[in-house]
């Protein structure tokens, strides 16, 4: 049961998140090193892709937990200066382009703060191809 499941995304550090991307119909998540370590279930990419999460940008990945965010569509982002993560508030607007991927680099704007984060993702061509369609799913079904 996705929409339940989802009621309790992040809740034990931010009991708000689920609600608020909602309202917001989607959004960011920042996060630190390691970010999904502990859960290879797809259930950990799969609500908060419910919720309308389009990315996250960390310190770093675990493996496993990447590997779900990509098949659910979620552009996963590292910083390139793990000193970022300190320009970012909670409610901070973060913007991406995300017409161009090929280059491996991209720059996330802080638009509340009027900076610019640089930023990477280890995708390769068929993965950017899965973001793009909104996840493997989809991009199978574009396959066909």
């Amino acid at each position: 049961n996705i929409p339940a499941i989802s009621e309790h995304v992040f809740e034990v550090v931010d009991p708000t998140f689920a609600s608020r991307a909602r309202e917001a119909g989607g959004g960011f998540v920042v996060g630190g090193h390691n970010y999904g370590q502990g859960s290879s279930r797809e259930h950990a990419a799969l609500a908060p892709m419910y919720l309308g999460l389009k990315a996250v940008l960390v310190k770093s990945f675990a493996r496993i937990h990447l590997a779900n965010l990509i098949n659910f569509g979620i552009l996963p982002l590292t910083f390139e200066n793990e000193a970022d993560y300190d320009k970012i508030e909670q409610g901070d607007n973060l913007e991406i382009p995300v017409a161009d991927l090929s280059s491996g680099k991209l720059t996330v704007k802080n638009a509340s703060k009027n900076i610019q984060i640089p930023a990477q993702h280890p995708l390769n061509e068929r993965e950017i191809a899965i973001i793009k369609a909104g996840g493997a799913l989809a991009y199978a079904k574009e396959q066909s």
